[in-house]
């Protein structure tokens, strides 16, 4: 590779911008002029240039070749059908800004449900923009869907013949890079304990440990690495996003597991610890793989299932005798018994892991009954079984975000209102080309006041130096349409390449110069386009200003703030939901116990806007008065919250109530418990939502604890098996309750009240 290359694949990685660019640089010239030249239509010229920079330079979809020819086919449909409405919406200045206002607004909200929307929301509204500011009669339409149909046609043979991007996903790689390195950690722990801890096994499992926290840290920077959740309606893209969460989550218990005093050779704990690793290692493969055979991973799911059901049997019999006195009542609270709580940790840690490995392990085995359905059954929107239909997972996410602390919303809402008061302004004032005055505001509007006036400077600086470069080759040659021509390709390739390779002012200069040429091919008119250029530039700038001004002022970290308090309160009300549940289902005599299942779904939500909301903030400019690191401790810690509780309804979900027994001393120890993890969790919210400290991390209630162990001791001695095993689980629920309990001590230290 030559040192230019080498410089720029530096700068653009996978040189993505470079094969976007030089697609546009061969389709837009020749689609121009076969309406210009051949055709002899300057509105078939128009709208098939813009057409070809809105289907190719704006939009670069990913995934196989096939859902790019859909999703390219679907941009030319939607583009066609705006082109009509927009036209007949151009003559009347209120009705195209009002149309425009809604327009956006749809366009820009409806990204929430799809990275591919998001991805492909400018190419979207331009073939809007273009016609809405362009007035014309009803008679004109043929012609700007003649121009516009002509670039879909040439767009779609472009993506399948030219330097096709190849089928590669990030995300899945790293979660595949991940399920491997946590089952070699995994196997070099089960290793290391079984050597009775020799020194020899000492120096691979640190390096197991240390592999696995990169594949994890990996992983999430895969995650984060766009604007926008990298996730579509596709079965697979939906049920792979979901892998980053619960590996994380899975990170964190190997890691609590591995740092847990009591760690003896329990040979039934570290068969659950084997047979997760064999699953993980499957559900690699398979992610390496498209559509592959599951028999292997549905082998290894069974053995976890029965290593688990063996670990809790074992856990029943290693209990050590009762204390309790003879005659005692079975809720008599005596000494605490350390003895009873060491033999039932290890089981709780093995169910914990098996837990989560089992969520990883199915989730796995989704995406490959996906990828192995047939052209049929895709058509027909077949999910496989347990997976919601594309689209109730639309109307899941999109009602997430009908929210007033929604970054989505507010930026919606912000570019339907500039993009509309663009369009008035620019009809308003008479701009040479209005079009031009929309599309600055759409480039520079962002999450903030501040953030919008850089980008304004940024945006006239570029412009005006396209502008004298653009003066200075007219002043050159004048209107020779021949060397326009020649140099049109070059200048287009500098457009597409410039804002990735050198800066955002960079490409707004190349842009600047390609339309000075573009409309000296039309019309020549010499320098005084770049003159127009720059006076709707101004005018965009002044609209985005203005509207991020009114809108928005404090920005993306206070829109954080708000989604973590939001996220953390409804998760807290979830995890106190599934120990209600547990609750009435292991006691029959207090009915039937609801799903929490509204709260879950609060739950997911929340999470989902906490999500925009952190990537709007690591996208804003400007120093962060809060360390990225503290920030990403929040953010999982709502993970960990909302995984616990779908931990303990999976436990109580296995338990059919119908085993009788005295259990209120129990039951309402869990409840305050869970209460009070709630009660923390809740101040901790509007502490993150109105600034100040936070309570301090709850101590560990060495009492709750012995009042728990004295309720259910006798239950845990009994002869019959469910009785004991009902035990076991509120022991467990407990557990899962301390361990968010011990999740405070990371999260209180980090310092929210610097998000204000």
């Amino acid at each position: 590779m030559n040192r230019p290359l080498q410089w720029l694949a530096q700068r653009d990685s996978g040189l993505v911008a470079l094969r976007r660019a030089g697609r546009v640089a061969i389709v837009m010239p020749a689609m121009f002029a076969l309406g210009e030249e051949v055709i002899g239509n300057a509105t078939v010229a128009t709208f098939a240039a813009f057409g070809s920079i809105a289907m190719l330079l704006f939009a670069d979809f990913g995934g196989p070749l096939r859902e790019r020819l859909q999703a390219e086919a679907s941009l030319a449909v939607v583009g066609a059908a705006f082109v009509c409405l927009a036209t007949l919406a151009s003559h009347s200045v209120w009705l195209a800004a009002a149309t425009m206002a809604l327009v956006g607004f749809a366009v820009i909200f409806a990204g929430v449900v799809s990275s591919v929307l998001a991805g492909a929301t400018t190419s979207l509204l331009l073939p809007f923009i273009l016609p809405v500011t362009l007035a014309a009669p009803v008679s004109a339409v043929p012609d700007r869907l003649a121009g516009w149909g002509i670039a879909a046609g040439a767009s779609l043979i472009a993506v399948a013949l030219l330097w096709p991007a190849p089928a590669h996903d990030p995300l899945r790689g790293a979660a595949a890079g991940a399920c491997r390195a946590l089952a070699s950690r995994l196997r070099a722990e089960v290793a290391y304990m079984m050597s009775d801890k020799r020194e020899s096994f000492v120096r691979d499992r640190q390096r197991a440990f240390a592999q696995s926290d990169d594949a994890v840290a990996a992983l999430r920077r895969a995650f984060l690495a766009t604007p926008y959740r990298p996730t579509s309606l596709g079965t697979v893209a939906r049920v792979t996003v979901r892998l980053v969460d619960e590996l994380s989550w899975l990170d964190t218990i190997v890691v609590e597991s591995a740092q847990s005093i009591d760690r003896t050779p329990n040979h039934t704990v570290r068969a659950v610890e084997i047979a997760s690793a064999a699953v993980l290692e499957r559900g690699a493969d398979l992610l390496g793989a498209v559509g592959g055979d599951c028999a292997e991973l549905h082998t290894a799911l069974a053995e976890l299932t029965d290593a688990l059901r063996s670990m809790e049997e074992h856990a029943l019999v290693a209990l050590p005798p009762s204390r309790e006195p003879a005659g005692a009542p079975p809720n008599s609270a005596e000494e605490p018994d350390s003895e009873l709580v060491s033999s039932l940790d290890p089981g709780f840690r093995a169910q914990e892991l098996g837990f989560a490995v089992s969520r990883v392990g199915h989730n796995v085995d989704l995406i490959a009954a996906a990828e192995r359905r047939s052209w049929l059954e895709r058509a027909l929107g077949r999910q496989p079984e347990g997976l919601a239909g594309t689209l109730t997972a639309a109307q899941e996410r999109a009602s997430a975000h009908v929210d007033r602390n929604s970054v989505w919303l507010h930026n919606s809402v912000r570019g339907a209102v500039g993009l509309a008061l663009a369009v008035f302004v620019g009809n308003q004032t008479g701009a040479q080309h209005s079009f031009w005055v929309v599309l600055g505001t759409l480039s520079v509007l962002r999450s903030n006041a501040l953030s919008t006036g850089q980008n304004v400077l940024r945006a006239l600086s570029g412009t005006v130096v396209g502008f004298i470069i653009g003066a200075a080759i007219l002043a050159a040659i004048g209107t020779n349409e021949t060397l326009l021509w020649l140099l049109l390709p070059p200048v287009i390739l500098l457009a597409g390449v410039a804002p990735a390779a050198i800066s955002f002012a960079a490409g707004q200069a190349a842009f600047t110069l390609t339309l000075v040429f573009v409309f000296n091919i039309i019309e020549p008119t010499g320098w005084r386009v770049g003159l127009y250029r720059v006076e709707d530039i101004a005018l965009g700038c002044a609209v985005s200003l203005i509207v991020g001004l009114l809108f928005w002022p404090r920005g993306a970290r206070s829109a954080l703030r708000r989604a973590l308090a939001d996220a953390y309160r409804d998760s807290a009300d979830y995890l106190a939901g599934a120990v209600s549940f547990g609750m009435l289902r292991c006691d029959p005599s207090t009915g039937s116990a609801p799903s929490p299942s509204e709260l879950a779904a609060r739950a997911t939500g929340a999470t989902r806007r906490l999500d925009d909301a952190f990537r709007a903030f690591l996208a804003e400019r400007g120093a962060k008065p809060i360390a990225l690191a503290d920030v990403t401790s929040l953010i999982t810690g709502v993970g960990g919250l909302r995984l616990a509780a779908d931990a303990v309804l999976d436990l109580w979900q296995r338990e059919d109530g119908s085993i009788g027994g005295e259990r209120t001393a129990a039951r309402n120890e869990l409840l305050r418990s869970s209460e009070l993890v709630k009660d923390w969790y809740e101040d901790f919210a509007h502490s993150l939502a109105n600034g100040g400290e936070p309570q301090a991390p709850l101590p560990h209630d060495r009492a709750a604890d012995e009042r728990l162990l004295a309720a259910v001791r006798h239950d845990l001695h009994s002869e019959n098996a469910s009785t004991s095993a009902t035990a076991v689980r509120m022991i467990w629920t407990g557990d899962h309750l301390d361990a968010v309990r011990r999740q405070e001590l990371v999260l209180a230290p980090s310092q929210p009240g610097d998000l204000g």
